[in-house]
């Protein structure tokens, strides 16, 4: 007999699907059409449809104007909820670093063995910035953000060179790992065991920006947020 708490029951295979759609639209750069999410999910493009228009009546993902999907507004009410102490803290300081560098600025925590955006923060009267959203995951060993998280954990030596030098400066950059051709530097938010509750990240194209100068912004962004999580 199964146990009460469903440990071992097999899971809701379109739940499943559900859920690969919201993070293929949250990993996407752009709109993405009914066919690429059937050849995501390897299904026939009508039982696509049928889970694209309940995410739609939930306002998880929309349409725009060619037919293409993206992520719903119904999601931001729902990532309002996730760690909501953290993104309290975190959201004055994504503002900050957004405005005074002019980059899209975002928080990041760690789900097992991935980092996940939970808040973003873009420029306001930039020329030209990085969208970059809330769900969005990638492997937490690649990347700036999944370096910060990292920083903290004792040394091995198979750690790459790109976190031993984040140990060293007190941030980690990175540069075309997660996204092609965009950089990004990131910081830890400590938390009162040592670890990393959190990390702060800017993500940007120019290759001329002065990443110390960033690193330190995102540094001391990361302190204050641990500070008035204190």
């Amino acid at each position: 007999m199964a146990a009460e708490d469903g440990a071992g029951a097999p899971q809701s295979q379109t739940l499943d699907r559900g859920i690969r759609i919201l993070e293929h639209l949250a990993a996407a750069a752009a709109p993405v059409s009914i066919v690429e999410i059937g050849e995501v999910l390897g299904v026939h493009r009508s039982i696509s449809y049928r889970l694209l228009r309940t995410l739609e009546d939930h306002q998880l993902v929309e349409r725009d104007a060619t037919g293409r999907y993206r992520l719903g507004l119904g999601l931001a009410g729902l990532a309002r909820g996730v760690r909501s102490d953290l993104q309290a803290a975190a959201l004055p300081r994504l503002d900050t670093l957004a405005a005074t560098l002019g980059m899209t600025a975002f928080l990041v925590v760690r789900a097992g063995s991935e980092a996940v955006t939970v808040a973003s923060v873009e420029p306001h009267g930039s020329a030209a910035h990085v969208a970059y959203r809330p769900g969005t995951r990638h492997p937490v060993d690649r990347g700036a953000p999944g370096l910060a998280l990292l920083m903290s954990e004792p040394p091995t030596p198979t750690d790459r060179d790109a976190l031993r030098e984040a140990r060293r400066n007190g941030w980690a950059t990175s540069h075309g790992e997660v996204i092609r051709g965009l950089r990004s530097i990131a910081a830890p938010v400590p938390g009162p065991d040592g670890g990393a509750r959190a990390a702060l990240a800017v993500v940007y194209v120019d290759d001329g920006a002065d990443a110390d100068r960033i690193g330190r912004s995102v540094a001391d962004a990361a302190l204050e947020v641990a500070a008035a999580l204190r």
